[in-house]
């Protein structure tokens, strides 16, 4: 394998199996369950995708909805195994994929930084160092004390994109978190993601805005129902898919 890919995706396929009854609660799947009578159908959500990412590099993922985006991205975050193929990275991965789905919502900010923190692997005393940072660069102000249930989606949003940027890792895989927040958050965003970027930090970054990928990919990945339908030059993918 090549050391400058730090990302290689080689032949994945992934495919969920999901009972095909309308079944509404928990005592009629396990009455059905045992009986034998619950009928599973198959989806495939990825058929057969591969393509790489060079160390460094800002590769953009495309595609409209249910084309496997979130699912290719967490295969390589290593939320979940591919049903075929494989999925090697080469270097610790920021997965900013559902922000604030670690949190805990009757916590407070503060409680949250050192818990989500934790999730995502960083020590208590690097949370305590980096802290100020944090709460600094997500705007929360006094709210730092209150639980997260009194928050908004936007402050909540804000908060774990702090967290979860307060680092420089070697892969950050950005699943449309650049629209959190209001206009001059998103513009903080964007500049962080730049800063990270031009650190030499290996971003794979999805986007619906193709002005966005235009401006901060090399090269892009189109996924379409779960097929690789193209990949290579930004510019070249972008304008194929926006003839579609």
């Amino acid at each position: 394998m090549d050391e400058q890919k730090i990302i290689e995706v080689s032949d994945v396929s992934m495919r969920f199996r999901m009972a095909s009854d309308r079944i509404t609660s928990i005592k009629e799947f396990i009455v059905k369950r045992i009986k034998g009578q619950i009928h599973y159908s198959e989806f495939e959500a990825l058929k057969h995708v591969s393509f790489d990412v060079c160390r460094g590099e800002v590769v953009g993922l495309i595609g409209r909805n249910g084309a496997g985006k979130s699912t290719v991205l967490k295969i390589i975050s290593g939320i979940l195994k591919p049903t075929e193929g494989k999925a090697v990275v080469r270097g610790n991965v920021a997965p900013m994929l559902e922000l604030g789905s670690g949190f805990d919502m009757d916590m407070t900010g503060r409680e949250n930084i050192f818990l989500n923190g934790a999730i995502l692997g960083y020590s208590e005393s690097f949370l305590k160092a980096k802290y100020d940072e944090i709460v600094e660069f997500s705007e929360i102000g006094s709210f730092i004390d209150v639980p997260l249930r009194n928050y908004s989606s936007g402050m909540v949003a804000r908060l774990a994109f702090s967290i979860a940027t307060v680092i420089k890792p070697e892969v950050l895989i950005v699943d449309e978190v650049l629209s959190v927040g209001d206009i001059e958050f998103q513009q903080k965003s964007f500049q962080r993601m730049m800063e990270l970027m031009s650190g030499g930090t290996t971003v794979l970054f999805v986007s619906h805005d193709i002005g966005q990928i235009r401006k901060m990919c090399s090269r892009t990945v189109w996924l379409d129902h779960g097929e690789l339908r193209m990949f290579g030059r930004t510019d070249e993918v972008c304008t194929a898919y926006e003839q579609m």
